[in-house]
């Protein structure tokens, strides 16, 4: 059965991944981006492209009514250097300040637009790499609340991310807590970081932190929207894993050295306290409920699989 999907955010990282997938599937794809410049790229992955600045909430509602979907999905983020800048672990409050918003606003945006236009389904990004509730043990499922790092600079993000979910399971959606992204182009600059030896361990580097590879997080996606899922889900590989077993592995498949490492005091200091936590306290998350439910399978179901190849 064809579906119209429009997908919010067609030019990132996992957008150019997921566009083709969809349209691999047969479904009619409206893809947007910020950008003129790149609407011939969403041409050529096999969408109808359109510029839409998801903040405004005008843009938003008159491309979702020329589109006219049966599914919207959420993909818009700000993360890439263009948007935010050189990646700033210490300020995240800064660095994430536009992608908050479209978590935030450019969600609302969506929302109200599907409800003006009568789209029936809602499909939306969240994130569960190292994020997991810091007590009990170091998987969690989805019944586990998110960390929302209160009293840091990543408290707005984990808010933002937060709301998504609140309100898209609210209105009969899921949101997909995609683990930390590898693959073309998604961590690109913490390889050149790791080569340089400027990516180091921290303190017993126990922390946890689950991965998911691209093509395996589109195909997810794909799944939710056939599907009409409903929820939250965690979009992660089979394979969680402390810092101090994934990083000296992703130093060796660069063909760098192993990583150094830093107590916790000097980590604090040059890189802040979400650095600290996610290397020393994060709790990685199950996709036993994505399996079960949406029958999802895995390509790369380990990082250690999926670095190598891609790094090969």
């Amino acid at each position: 059965m064809t579906v119209r999907v429009f997908v919010a955010g067609g030019t990132g990282v996992l957008g150019r991944r997921l566009v083709p997938q969809l349209v691999g599937r047969g479904h009619q794809v409206t893809a947007t981006t910020t950008s003129a410049a790149k609407l011939g790229l969403l041409e050529q992955l096999g969408a109808e492209a359109v510029v839409m600045d998801g903040l405004d909430a005008t843009s938003v509602g008159e491309a979702v009514a020329k589109a006219r979907p049966d599914v919207i999905v959420h993909q818009m983020t700000a993360i890439s250097m263009a948007h935010a800048g050189k990646p700033d672990l210490k300020h995240p409050d800064r660095w994430f300040a536009a992608t908050n918003r479209l978590r935030t606003e450019g969600t609302d945006h969506l929302l109200a637009a599907a409800e003006a236009t009568g789209v029936s389904h809602f499909v939306a990004q969240s994130y569960a790499s190292w994020n997991g509730i810091r007590t009990g043990g170091w998987v969690k499922t989805e019944e586990d609340p998110l960390d929302l790092m209160e009293g840091t600079a990543a408290q707005a993000g984990m808010e933002a991310m937060r709301h998504v979910e609140d309100v898209v399971v609210r209105a009969g959606g899921a949101a997909l807590r995609y683990g930390a992204f590898y693959g073309p182009g998604a961590i690109d600059d913490q390889v050149e970081l790791v080569r340089k030896r400027q990516y180091p361990l921290v303190g017993r580097a126990t922390g946890y932190s689950s991965w998911v590879h691209l093509d395996d997080a589109a195909s997810a996606t794909v799944l939710a929207v056939e599907q009409r899922a409903k929820g939250v889900f965690n979009i992660v590989d089979d394979e969680p894993a402390p810092a101090g077993e994934w990083l000296p592995y992703l130093a060796a498949c660069a063909g760098a050295k192993r990583p150094m490492r830093v107590p916790k005091w000097l980590a604090r200091l040059l890189a802040g306290e979400q650095a600290v936590v996610m290397m020393t306290e994060g709790r990685g998350f199950s996709n036993a409920k994505a399996k079960r439910e949406l029958g999802w399978e895995l390509r790369y179901p380990s990082w250690r699989q999926g670095f190598k190849e891609e790094l090969a």
